[in-house]
């Protein structure tokens, strides 16, 4: 089983995917983790994708496309992915469906995490203050939504229309957030 996690920056993706790993054993692809990785070794990928994060810019497509169709053959064993903060675009998703389709796979579902945008805000601003992320600050937050608006929220009526897009209220405790996830997961069979 494949899964998007669909949601606003501070919209609790990478929370509720760490536990979706425990219960259902899937392999988890953040796309900001692997950033941030390349970002901390300094590799060439590292630079490229700090200076366009850090004003709150998307990383293009084909480079997003090439870090995931490796991280994918590097778990050939993995019952199922959960893509979390991939695909941001139409055409990134429209992209994923062919990387997944050329393995014989497609996205079983895409759980989207529905919260308000002043809470995602005082969420990401907490963040910032406990984890030190550079990308977590009042001005680098309003871009990332701004962004997040403008190129990300499509996806909605895109995967709406295919019949996959599940939204789950994000608001409230994460154990009933995941409750209504698992639901709609073992809905799906």
């Amino acid at each position: 089983m494949n899964l998007v996690i669909f949601g606003a920056p501070g919209s609790g993706k990478g929370t509720q995917s760490e536990k979706l790993v425990d219960r259902y054993g899937l392999h988890h692809i953040s796309t900001g983790e692997l950033l941030r990785d390349h970002i901390a070794r300094g590799t060439e990928l590292g630079k490229v994708a700090d200076a366009l994060i850090s004003h709150g810019n998307l990383i293009p497509d084909e480079l997003m496309l090439d870090i995931l169709s490796k991280e994918l053959d590097a778990h050939p064993e993995a019952e199922g992915v959960i893509f979390d903060g991939f695909p941001r675009t139409i055409p990134q998703a429209e992209e994923l469906a062919k990387l997944l389709e050329k393995r014989g796979q497609k996205v079983d579902a895409v759980v989207g995490l529905e919260v308000p945008e002043e809470e995602l805000t005082e969420r990401l601003l907490n963040r910032g203050k406990l984890s030190g992320r550079a990308d977590d600050n009042a001005e680098t937050i309003a871009k990332r939504l701004e962004v997040y608006h403008r190129q990300t929220q499509p996806l909605k009526e895109f995967y709406n229309r295919r019949l996959s897009y599940y939204p789950i209220q994000g608001s409230g405790s994460v154990d009933k957030i995941f409750d209504d996830i698992t639901s709609v997961i073992d809905s799906l069979g």
